[in-house]
Parts: structure tokens; C-alpha cells; sequence
């Protein structure tokens, strides 16, 4: 029952009931929320709609001609999952996930070393990536990428005024990302780990550690990727294929030339959604890694340029919500997710058109995927809580300025 309003310039109006206060939505709807929000809910209609169309033949393999829907129907759930996920994220205090940010963090490093124990993780193509919970198989590089950013951040934040001494702001955040990252290259997963190190690199630059010392630390990481990719014969001819991509068509440059075949498939406008060939077995993994061929095939050029343009509009958002967020901690998380799914969709589509070796890495919110869609959205979802609570001071005093709340300290 509502309570009718007294003050003259309110007469006629009732107030809001109790409930509905206590369910509405925190902080203030900027134009920078709905412009995220806009764009991450195109992305995902483009990623449905595509799975849909690249999975199904794929699908009917499976079930034995039954049903051309198996995956489809996989990731309308994970991406409902993902959404109701985004919205606890939307509706929690950002300062809460910054007070778990160290128990998430332990929690994600144990599925990281369950999944290296034979019997308990799954192997897939020489692989060790996956937990397989009954017909769900759950990815924990996924989930530690959120964890370290939210620690990494907290971390930083902490230590503003001793960003100046690399020991007291540089070696804090390298301890937990080395061990990390060794974790995931031990399944192995090269490209995941160049994600993981680039995200907290760009958080710590945007915090305001020394270059110098940065300059360092990312000569000695591409020096050990290097090693990692001399060392392992896969990933060598991975780059010898990337070299020259007509010499090993029918071996490791396989995935590359179909996919080349498939956007010079499309044309300007595209076979149309459906319509594809490269699918129908030629081209591995068309609904997961290689899925942005397929947007150039059935959607032509014009199709895959729209989605480049949305990635860079994605960045640009996140990029605007770090510079108006309210606080410290809040600026670098959103720099962190920003980095991390910007990174990712250039890595992806860049792998995809030829112009970067195989990495394995899908395309946010467009490839399929459980553990990763849900993630990301999560993501999404603290960034967009993030652009709801922007901060009155400029963006320059913001970025030097101590964070208050319960998760700060002096």
C-alpha cells in the first residue's frame, strides 16, 4: 500500500513502495552505461545468431542428423547465465568484489592446478584446460583472469603513493601473475597467458609505475614467449605458417587458408546468414575460434567491419568509464576489463584474418563458450556498475587521489 505525498509541488503522487526501492538499480543512468550496454547486447545478438548459423552442421554430426540446435541451445543458456550474472554484478557494491578480491583470487588458483592432475582435468588436442562437471566443462583461466585484476588492482591502489619504488609497486603485482601465468602455460595456453600479462601491464602503466622498470619486465616476458614458442615444435610451425601462409596450407596453415577461402566467400555484403561453406567441415573450430570467418562470409565484408568497429566502440566506452569512475580502484578495474576483452577480440580477429600466428582464443561474446561468456559478462557487468557511480572531481585529481569506502585503506 503506498502513502500519499503532503508537499504541494508533489500532490497527486504516491511514493515508491519499500520493494521497489530496495530493487532499484544503484547509482545513475549515464550516457556512457547505455552506450556499453548497447553495445555488448548488439555483440551478443551478432555471437547468437552466429553460433546458431555456424554450429549447425556441426550439431547434426553430433546428434546423429536428430537435431542442429545441440550448441545453439548451449549458448542461449550459457548467455542467460551470463546476463543474470552481469545483473548481480550490476547490483553489488564494487567495494565488495574489492574486499573478496584476495579469497576469489586463492579460490581460482586450486581449479588451476586440479586441471593439470590426470583424471580430473580434460585433454582436448594435447590440452589441458578444461574441468568437465557432468556435461558442463568449466575453463579456470576463465574465471583466474577476474580474480588477479580485481587484486592487481586493489594492490595498486593501496600503494599509490610508493608507485615511484618498483619494489613496493611493481613486485606485489608480479608475484601473483607469474604464478598465474606458469599455471596456465602448463596446460599449455600461450595465448591466454599474452592476455592475462597484457591486461595487468596496462593497468599497472595506467597506474603510473615507472616506465623504466616496465620496460624491463615486458623485455624479459616477450624474451620468455619466445623461448616458449623456439622451444615447442607446435608453436614453431605455428609462426613458420604464419610466415608464409601459402607454403603449409594443408598442415598448419590449414585453419588460416579456409578462412581466407571464407571472407573472400563473402564479398562486400556476404552469402547471407546461413549460407556459409567453409562450415560444412572445411574449416575446424567454425563456431568457436575461427567463428569471425563466418561473419565475413555470411555477413561480407560490411558485416565484419561492423564488428571490428563495435570492439573499438567497446574500448572507447571502457576507456571514457575509467576516466569518469569514482574512485581509484574503480579506474583501474575498468582499464583491466577494457585491456583484457579489447586485447582478446583484436588477438582473435587478427589470428582469424592472417595477420597473427594461432593463438586459440575465441572472440568475446561472439564465439561459443560457457565458461568465457559467463565471465566476460560478469566483466561487463562490474564495468557497467563502474560507469553508474561516476565521480564529480576531474579525472587528474581523481587519478592521484586517495579511494575511500570500506575496501580502502590509508
Amino acid at each position: 500500500m503506498t502513502t500519499a505525498l503532503g508537499h504541494p509541488s508533489l500532490r497527486g503522487r504516491t511514493a515508491a513502495p519499500a520493494t521497489a526501492r530496495r530493487l532499484a538499480m544503484p547509482g545513475v543512468a549515464t550516457a556512457r552505461f547505455w552506450i556499453l550496454a548497447s553495445i555488448v547486447t548488439v555483440l551478443n545478438m551478432i555471437g547468437i545468431l552466429m553460433v546458431i548459423s555456424s554450429s549447425s552442421v556441426a550439431s547434426a554430426r553430433l546428434t546423429d542428423g536428430a537435431s542442429p540446435w545441440f550448441y545453439a541451445r548451449r549458448q542461449l543458456m550459457f548467455t542467460g547465465i551470463g546476463f543474470c550474472v552481469l545483473l548481480v554484478m550490476l547490483m553489488v557494491s564494487v567495494q565488495f568484489w574489492r574486499r573478496w578480491a584476495y579469497p576469489m583470487l586463492v579460490a581460482s588458483l586450486v581449479p588451476l592446478v586440479l586441471v593439470l592432475i590426470p583424471g580430473i582435468g580434460a585433454t582436448k588436442n594435447g590440452a589441458a584446460r578444461w574441468i568437465a562437471v557432468g556435461p558442463i566443462q568449466l575453463q579456470p583461466s576463465e574465471f583466474v583472469k577476474f580474480a588477479l585484476l580485481l587484486a592487481v588492482a586493489d594492490i595498486l591502489a593501496r600503494r599509490e603513493r610508493q608507485l615511484d619504488d618498483w619494489r613496493e609497486s611493481l613486485r606485489p603485482v608480479l608475484i601473483p601473475l607469474v604464478v598465474v601465468c606458469a599455471l596456465v602455460m602448463a596446460q599449455p595456453n600461450l595465448g591466454t597467458t599474452i592476455i592475462i600479462a597484457t591486461m595487468v601491464m596496462t593497468v599497472v602503466w595506467v597506474a603510473g609505475v615507472k616506465v623504466l622498470p616496465l620496460g624491463v619486465v615486458g623485455a624479459c616476458a616477450a624474451a620468455v614467449a619466445g623461448l616458449f614458442v623456439l622451444l615447442e615444435p607446435f608453436r614453431l610451425r605455428r609462426l613458420l605458417a604464419f610466415l608464409d601462409p601459402r607454403g603449409d596450407l594443408g598442415n598448419v596453415g590449414y585453419q588460416t587458408g579456409q578462412a581466407m577461402i571464407g571472407f573472400a566467400n563473402g564479398g562486400w555484403f556476404g552469402r547471407g546468414v546461413g549460407r556459409s561453406t567453409v562450415k560444412w567441415g572445411y574449416l575446424p573450430y567454425a563456431f568457436n575460434d575461427f567463428i569471425f570467418a563466418i561473419v565475413g562470409e555470411e555477413l561480407g565484408l560490411l558485416g565484419a567491419v561492423f564488428v571490428i568497429v563495435a570492439f573499438l566502440a567497446f574500448i572507447l566506452a571502457g576507456a571514457s568509464i575509467a576516466m569518469a569512475a569514482e574512485d581509484r580502484f574503480s579506474l583501474l578495474v575498468a582499464v583491466g576489463i577494457t585491456a583484457w576483452l579489447g586485447v582478446q577480440a583484436i588477438m582473435n580477429m587478427a589470428v582469424v584474418t592472417g595477420a597473427m600466428p594461432l593463438t586459440g582464443v575465441p572472440l568475446p561474446f561472439i564465439s561459443f563458450g560457457g565458461s568465457a561468456q559467463i565471465v566476460n559478462l560478469a566483466a561487463v557487468g562490474l564495468l557497467l556498475n563502474i560507469a553508474r557511480h561516476p565521480a564529480e572531481t576531474t579525472p587528474r585529481r581523481r587519478l592521484r587521489s586517495v579511494p575511500t569506502g570500506r575496501g580502502a585503506r590509508p
